[in-house]
C-alpha cells in the first residue's frame, strides 16, 4: 500500500474520533465520497493501525443508532424554518 493512502486513511481515522464526525462529515472534510472514506475507515484501516480503527468502529456505530434521531431533528428544524 502506498504510504500517502496509508497516512490518509489514518487523518481520517483521527478526524472521525477526535470529532465524532459522521462518514459524510468526514467525506466533506476530506474532498473525497462517502463510500470511499467508509472503505477506508472500515478495511484499510483495519490493516493499519488497529487501535484506531477500533475507536473510529465504536464512532460509526454509536453515529448509526442516532442517526433516526439527527433525521427526526433535520426534519423538525425543516418544517419550522418554513413555517416562519
Amino acid at each position: 500500500m502506498h504510504y500517502y493512502l496509508e497516512d490518509r486513511v489514518i487523518k481520517e481515522g483521527e478526524y472521525i474520533v477526535e470529532f465524532n464526525a459522521t462518514v459524510r462529515k468526514t467525506a466533506k472534510e476530506f474532498h473525497l465520497g462517502k463510500s470511499t472514506v467508509h472503505k477506508d475507515v472500515t478495511t484499510l484501516l483495519k490493516n493499519i493501525d488497529y487501535e484506531l480503527y477500533k475507536k473510529v468502529k465504536a464512532v460509526l456505530k454509536k453515529n448509526l443508532l442516532e442517526r433516526h434521531i439527527r433525521g427526526g431533528l433535520a426534519t423538525k428544524n425543516k418544517y419550522l424554518a418554513k413555517k416562519q
